[in-house]
C-alpha cells in the first residue's frame, strides 16, 4: 500500500488548500449569478474528471506511478473507489454550490486544485517515463478546467473579513 502515499501527500495538501479556502471565503446571498455559473463549470470540470479517470483506469495509472516512483503499483480497486467516491462527492456538490454549502465549496475547491494539479503533474511524469503516461492525453483538458473552476469559485465568493466588514 506504499503506492498510495504520493496521492496521499499531494491530495492531501490540495485538500488542506481547499479547506482553507472553504473556512475563509463565503458567497453572499446576493451573488447568486456567479454561484450559479461556478455551478455551471463544477458540472464541466466533474464531467473532464471522469474522462481523466477513465483513461488513467485504461492505461494503467495505477501500475505505473508506483513503478516510476520504485513502489508497488496501487490496487486497481483502491483506485477506482478512491475515483468513484470523488466523482460522486462533486456531482453532489453541484446544487450545494449553488445553495451555499461550505461543504460544497470545498469539493469544489479541491476539484479545481486537484485538476490544475493534474495539469501539470502528468506532463511532468510523461517527461520523467520518458513515454506516454496514463492520463496524458487528457490532463490538459482537466488543468484547463481546474484553472476556470478556480476563477470561477473565486468570482462566487468574497474573503470572510470582507464579511466583518461590511456589518462593522
Amino acid at each position: 500500500m506504499m503506492s498510495v502515499v504520493p496521492s496521499i501527500l499531494v491530495l492531501g495538501l490540495a485538500a488542506l488548500v481547499a479547506a482553507l479556502l472553504a473556512r475563509r471565503r463565503w458567497s453572499p446571498p446576493e451573488m447568486e449569478g456567479e454561484r450559479r455559473s461556478a455551478a455551471r463549470v463544477l458540472a464541466v470540470a466533474v464531467g473532464v474528471q471522469g474522462i481523466h479517470f477513465a483513461e488513467e483506469a485504461a492505461t494503467g495509472f495505477h501500475v505505473r506511478l508506483g513503478g516510476l516512483l520504485d513502489l508497488p503499483g496501487m490496487p486497481l480497486s483502491v483506485f477506482v473507489v478512491f475515483n468513484v467516491t470523488w466523482l460522486v462527492i462533486w456531482v453532489a456538490s453541484v446544487p450545494g454550490v449553488r445553495s451555499r454549502r461550505a461543504i460544497a465549496f470545498f469539493a469544489a475547491w479541491f476539484l479545481a486544485i486537484a485538476g490544475a494539479v493534474n495539469g501539470i503533474a502528468h506532463p511532468l511524469l510523461a517527461l520523467s517515463a520518458g513515454e506516454y503516461f496514463p492520463g496524458l492525453v487528457s490532463s490538459p483538458l482537466v488543468g484547463a478546467a481546474g484553472v476556470w473552476l478556480w476563477f470561477r469559485l473565486r468570482a462566487a465568493t468574497r474573503p470572510k473579513a470582507a464579511q466583518a466588514t461590511r456589518r462593522g
